[in-house]
């Protein structure tokens, strides 16, 4: 089911167009990873949808309505740099916040303890938020985002500046919140999008070149990538590799030979008749999986 429907959305700087035409939707219960390189617009296109900004053109429909002035009561959004008071405690941080969004203090601290809890703070809720380690204050923000129960979450590079521990820990608490929400986020580090997405949002120069799960995107770029070691080394193997109709690339990594194939059947057939040919003694013949960082750069350089 539908949740959120960006239609032609551009955003000009006086005559410097951030994003042009940038069209997408956003399903119900799915976590959505937005890439893209740097000054791509990754950071613009969630400013509009988390209404900070307005687009100079196009529209953003939530629920098939189309966004009213108190949209933002659906949308929780953490920044990529959020700012907190340190001489307040979780707690009272959260608190603060839930009254912004116009919880009662009651329904503000009952929520709050429910999200210490989720997010794994409430040990240390009572605790100066100077005194939070990153992986903490960046799991704060995300409570903060959730403080009054958007229908979507908007993340801008959750993880990008923390140590590998307190990335491990907002990787899973974005694992836990998937369960239950509609994610949006941002990153430039492949391997998260690969293990927390379900779905991949590819931005470039302020447009959009691909959408879909890794699946249909490799089903788009259409190609296949096989793994071949031998032996021994025959002469001019990789001459003769390159020969072979279906193969239109072939790379030596050490003792390996990756060729990047279209019709994985058809190169099949092919490279085992040469290699029977050839009497060539194959040791290895792997169909090896294509990854998110393949697919990003194959989609940036076209």
């Amino acid at each position: 089911m539908e949740l959120l429907h960006a239609n032609q959305l551009t955003k000009k700087y006086k005559e410097n167009s951030v994003i042009q035409d940038v069209s997408f939707t956003l399903e119900h219960g799915r976590c959505v990873a937005l890439l893209g390189p740097n000054g791509s617009g990754k950071t613009t296109t969630l400013r509009m949808l988390a209404g900070f900004i307005k687009p100079t053109e196009g529209t953003i429909a939530f629920n098939d309505e189309s966004l009213s002035r108190d949209f933002r009561q659906h949308v929780g959004y953490l920044p990529q740099f959020p700012v907190f008071y340190d001489w307040m405690t979780g707690k009272e941080f959260l608190v603060y916040s839930g009254q912004l969004a116009h919880l009662s203090k009651s329904e503000a601290r009952k929520r709050a303890d429910e999200l210490l809890e989720l997010v794994n703070l409430k040990e240390v809720r009572k605790l100066r938020i100077s005194k939070y380690s990153g992986g903490m204050k960046q799991r704060l923000g995300i409570a903060q985002a959730l403080i009054h129960s958007p229908k979507l979450i908007i993340l801008d590079e959750p993880a990008s500046a923390l140590d590998p521990i307190g990335r491990r820990e907002v990787l899973n608490l974005m694992r836990e919140l998937k369960k239950d929400s509609t994610i949006l986020f941002s990153t430039h580090i492949l391997n998260d999008a690969e293990e927390v997405s379900d779905e991949i949002l590819l931005l470039n120069n302020g447009n959009v070149i691909e959408q879909g799960s890794m699946h249909e995107l490799e089903s788009v770029q259409n190609t296949v990538t096989l793994k071949l070691a031998f032996s021994d080394e025959p002469k001019f193997i990789e001459e003769r590799l390159k020969e072979i109709e279906s193969v239109f690339k072939v790379h030596r990594v050490q003792d390996d030979f990756l060729l990047t194939v279209h019709d994985l059947q058809t190169a099949r057939k092919q490279l085992l008749e040469v290699v029977h040919n050839e009497d060539w003694q194959l040791t290895k013949f792997e169909v090896a999986k294509t990854s998110l960082e393949d697919l990003f750069m194959k989609a940036v350089k076209e």
